[in-house]
């Protein structure tokens, strides 16, 4: 197995690629926002070092040890650690290896990871620093446990599941655009929404919200995305407003290493939810913010955290606690997807799944679409 990586500058992500014999190629992205890639593939070709000439599948039965000695390597753990640049370049490496097994073994990822038991998936898995609220004995019941349940909730697999369009609310657009997105996306079968909040303009914010309530109805279930925009004064008032719209979650309200004031919310807008986890780079500030009541919804990113694997212990923590775990995919859905499909069988995670216009208008409808979709992720010439 070698290993290469790519860089564009206008590209919004950063990718590693792994090429192996046979012609076959695992992909695997970061997300970002473009500038600062060349920062995130150096670190790409520093970490991968170590895994030249590894055959794909010595590498992933062992991969639990091997992706904890990447991420503690010695000198790039102080650029970290387990957060930052070395942290995305690791989703990329992690990512592309995932990618490369499930077509080593010819079948789609989410065919794979269900394929394996309880024992394999936590041999994936890296738990150090969770041991006190999960031991490696405690992860492996989890999937045990619904394994006589599986069955039942197998029928994702041809019928699909829901998904809530955020593509209606992005904060640039205008009152009337968002009516328009919202009654396109009614029209599709939409029952949930999304809405950027967060401007510089509070009014504007609570004006749109109550906007788009009224266009979405009462048995419409509404999201509120203030995207770390507000300081804990702030975000004490502007939740309690957007409170009286019955949101079913207020996501990002404030900046994303602030448990504390996290905690101060949760209980000040309670029983509205808070959602969190585009920013939370690691399982060990998802276990502080799960631990202290921080967040209610779970929206771990296999591209901003340390890759599948390390979503798989997330998914794992927020099964231990009880809450949903429901991904945040930004413009990397395709591999989300199939993560959703495993937790949902797997774990019996709720499956509610993040569409954005740059992904799919309508909710996915079946595990040959996540599978289709994933062959989106190979890298193409522009």
């Amino acid at each position: 197995m070698l290993l290469r990586y790519h860089h564009q500058d206008r590209s919004y992500g950063a990718a590693a690629e792994i090429p192996a014999c046979g012609g076959l190629t695992g992909t695997g992205f970061s997300l970002t926002l473009g500038k600062g890639n060349r920062l995130v593939c150096d670190a790409i070709r520093l970490l991968s070092s170590s895994l030249v000439n590894t055959s794909i599948e010595d590498l992933m039965a062992d991969f639990g040890r091997i992706s904890r000695r990447l991420a503690d390597d010695q000198a790039l753990r102080w650029l970290g650690p387990h957060k930052g640049i070395v942290h995305l370049a690791l989703a990329s490496i992690v990512n592309s290896c995932f990618d490369l097994w499930a077509k080593h073994r010819g079948v789609p990822l989410w065919h794979l990871l269900l394929s394996l038991s309880p024992e394999a998936i936590v041999q994936l898995l890296d738990l150090s620093y969770l041991e006190d609220v999960l031991t490696q004995e405690e992860a492996l019941a989890l999937p045990r446990d619904q394994w006589s349940s599986r069955e039942a909730r197998q029928t994702i697999l041809s019928e699909g599941y829901p998904g809530y369009d955020t593509s209606v609310g992005w904060i640039a657009y205008d009152d009337q655009k968002v009516r328009e997105l919202t009654a396109r996306a009614i029209d599709q079968g939409f029952t949930a929404f999304k809405l950027k909040v967060g401007s510089s303009d509070e009014q504007r914010d609570l004006r749109r919200a109550a906007m788009l309530r009224q266009c979405a109805g009462d048995r419409s279930a509404l999201m509120f995305d203030a995207n770390q925009q507000w300081n804990l004064p702030t975000a004490l008032g502007m939740c309690s407003n957007l409170a009286a719209l019955q949101p079913m979650w207020i996501e990002e309200p404030t900046h994303p290493d602030d448990i504390l004031s996290h905690v101060k919310l949760a209980r000040h807008i309670a029983p509205v939810r808070i959602a969190a986890g585009e920013h939370i780079p690691n399982k060990v500030l998802f276990k502080n913010f799960m631990q202290m009541g921080a967040v209610h919804y779970v929206q771990a990113d296999c591209t901003r955290l340390a890759g599948v694997s390390e979503f798989l212990a997330v998914s794992l923590l927020a099964k231990k606690f009880g809450l949903p775990a429901v991904p945040h995919v930004g413009d990397m859905g395709q591999i989300h997807q199939h993560l959703v499909l495993f937790n949902h069988v797997a774990l019996n995670h709720e499956a509610l799944f993040h569409i954005s216009e740059n992904i799919s208008s309508i909710p996915l409808r079946s595990a040959e679409a996540a599978t289709r979709r994933h062959k989106s992720l190979e890298l193409r010439p522009n």
